[in-house]
């Protein structure tokens, strides 16, 4: 099974009200059904750098009637990048994201910064076993290891489908 959003987020303890902010929102998957999750009373705010993939996001949103959804052109990659307030969120995701990223220090000290005290962290990215995944990927322990540096408790490890990887984080 490909990674499955739904199955992940579960795993998070999404419950109505709370918010949400989804980094490297790109398609909107995580988004689309963490916003069924919170309800709405709840907010998702999906973060991307590329515009276009927001402004998709926001009319998928709005087709299916998904008024929760705020979608915020930042960077997760600089301290103050999101452009969401310190200690703001509940939970944070990140899918599919770290393998990506050039300064992983930095990406996690944003996510430090906006998740509240007691917030929780969904990361999923590609396993290093995988044959379809990207040549560069950030192996699980590493991935840990950034986190926990940082002040983040792992809560629970997952396989987060055939090709990935999963962590729950608490601060």
């Amino acid at each position: 099974m490909f990674s499955d959003p739904a199955a992940n987020l579960a795993k998070l303890g999404l419950t109505d009200g709370m918010k949400v902010a989804d980094l490297g929102a790109g398609s909107g998957f995580y988004s689309m059904e963490a916003a069924k999750k919170v309800g709405v009373s709840g907010r998702v705010y999906a973060v991307d750098v590329q515009k276009d993939l927001l402004e998709r996001l926001r009319s998928l949103a709005a087709g299916q009637g998904i008024r929760t959804i705020e979608v915020v052109w930042g960077n997760a990659e600089k301290l103050g990048g999101t452009k969401l307030r310190d200690a703001s969120c509940d939970r944070v995701v990140a899918s599919n994201v770290l393998f990506q990223i050039a300064k992983p220090d930095d990406f996690v000290l944003e996510i430090k910064r906006i998740v509240r005290p007691g917030g929780k962290v969904l990361l999923v990215d590609w396993s290093e076993a995988s044959a379809i995944g990207p040549k560069s990927v950030v192996p699980a322990a590493k991935a840990q290891t950034l986190f926990e540096k940082d002040g983040f408790t792992a809560e629970q490890s997952f396989p987060a489908g055939d090709h990935h990887y999963g962590f729950i984080f608490s601060r």
